[in-house]
């Protein structure tokens, strides 16, 4: 029987194709396993597709559902020595999102992110039921947060006779020493929130309403706030 023998020009042409074959097919799952996206937290119940065009199914970022999306790989940032995944959900609806995960020498966090991330009983029992992302962009260098830019909106779950929240709670992401912080405060200036969140998942969410009606008091009273001054406290800790 005759072997099959290549020319040099045809091996190499041979292991192009194979390690292209490699790359086009390369599976979505596998990749975020490489990446180490897991230090960030983000966990799946079932991906699906290859790395340039998959689909993650119940995607979690700790504790926070962040549901199905679409991702892929951006080759250009690879070029830039980062491994970017971009996710989206478009369905015309209010939890619609877009963004990405990013990885690079030493850094972990999120790029260009837009739209509802729903909390359940994340910072519970803060009444805070969702975010509302606004171009945000964030990482970790090491153990610090290392860039924030971007707004954040509140929504407010449940309701305190006196206290109007229906607009929500909102402001501008940054660093705060080690923590990603995000100091939301209501259009009237007397409600506020301000959570940090550290690299290891760790988070102190303290609520403050400065207010001196005795029946705004009780009821946020019964809701687990505490009077320091004018006003009410409620502080939590946790992890995600």
């Amino acid at each position: 029987m005759m072997g099959l023998h290549l020319s040099r020009r045809s091996r190499i042409a041979l292991i192009l194709v194979l390690l292209s074959g490699l790359l086009l097919f390369f599976p979505m799952r596998v990749a975020l396993g490489l990446a180490g996206l897991e230090r960030l937290g983000v966990a799946a119940r079932e991906v699906r597709g290859t790395v340039w065009s998959g689909r993650i199914d119940q995607l979690m970022l700790g504790n926070m559902p962040m549901g199905s999306v679409r991702a892929g790989l951006s080759p250009i940032s690879l070029l830039m020595g980062r491994a970017r995944f971009d996710v989206v959900r478009a369905r015309g609806v209010t939890d619609d999102i877009k963004g990405a995960l990013t990885v690079g020498f030493g850094r972990i966090g999120v790029d260009d992110v837009s739209g509802a991330v729903p909390l359940g009983r994340s910072f519970a029992p803060l009444p805070v039921a969702s975010l509302i992302l606004e171009d945000v962009s964030a990482y970790y260098s090491g153990d610090r947060c290392g860039h924030a830019e971007g707004r954040v909106r509140a929504r407010m779950a449940g309701q305190f006779p006196g206290l109007n929240l229906s607009q929500g709670l909102s402001g501008a992401v940054a660093c705060d020493g080690d923590a990603l912080l995000l100091p939301l405060v209501s259009q009237s200036g007397l409600e506020k929130i301000n959570l940090r969140i550290w690299r290891s998942g760790r988070y102190v969410a303290e609520m403050r309403v400065e207010t001196a009606d005795p029946a705004l008091t009780g009821a946020l009273g019964q809701a687990g706030f505490a009077g320091i001054g004018n006003a009410q406290v409620l502080k939590v800790e946790g992890t995600l």
